[in-house]
């Protein structure tokens, strides 16, 4: 009785295996090789034949003549092996002091700029890796970025119009920039 239940319970062992374990992944591979072949390979921006970064990663930008992108929670920053949020609450000390750092250090790289400062560039998101900045967050830094680089405010503009993506089918969220292909192309850019 027992050895009529084992050699039917192996056999469909074996070939969920195979079919889950070989046949699934290959043929998804092979799907989305076929059909989406930057996003399967990483998304990935390259600048004279070698790879620079990715469309779907943040990376640190530091220097005044670059586009700031969100904060990073991961250590180090941007690390997408440790991808994370902080898990601070809005009113946890330890994070309306890191809010309160990066407003700082944000007025102290463009002092003469009075706007408010875009919650987006002071709060890490969810993945602590995002790529993306609001409009405003892309805006408020365009005097610094013009100043250090000695282009016009225009020129800046241009860049961030040209690397805005729009809202999801018209109508679902909000536009965003990405920061890298903003700073690669301003890296070429002339007034």
């Amino acid at each position: 009785m027992m050895r009529e239940q084992i050699r039917p319970t192996l056999v469909s062992f074996l070939l969920l295996s195979v079919i889950t374990g070989v046949v699934y992944p290959l043929v998804v591979t092979g799907v989305s090789q076929t059909l989406f072949k930057n996003q399967a390979g990483g998304s990935l921006i390259f600048r004279d034949g070698k790879p620079v970064g990715s469309a779907l990663i943040g990376q640190l930008f530091d220097q005044p003549q670059y586009l700031w992108g969100r904060p990073s929670a991961t250590s180090p920053a941007y690390n997408g092996a440790a991808s994370s949020g902080s898990n601070f609450g809005p009113l946890h000390a330890d994070f309306l002091k890191s809010v309160a750092d990066r407003v700082q250090t944000l007025k102290a790289a463009d002092p003469g700029n009075t706007a408010l400062v875009p919650v987006d560039l002071v709060t890490a998101s969810g993945s602590g890796l995002d790529p993306h900045i609001s409009l405003a967050a892309a805006y408020y830094q365009v005097p610094r970025v013009a100043r250090a680089r000695g282009l016009s405010g225009e020129t800046v503009k241009r860049a961030i119009e040209k690397n805005t993506q729009g809202r999801f089918l018209g109508i679902i969220g909000e536009p965003t920039v990405n920061v890298l292909k903003v700073n690669l192309e301003l890296d070429t850019a002339k007034q």
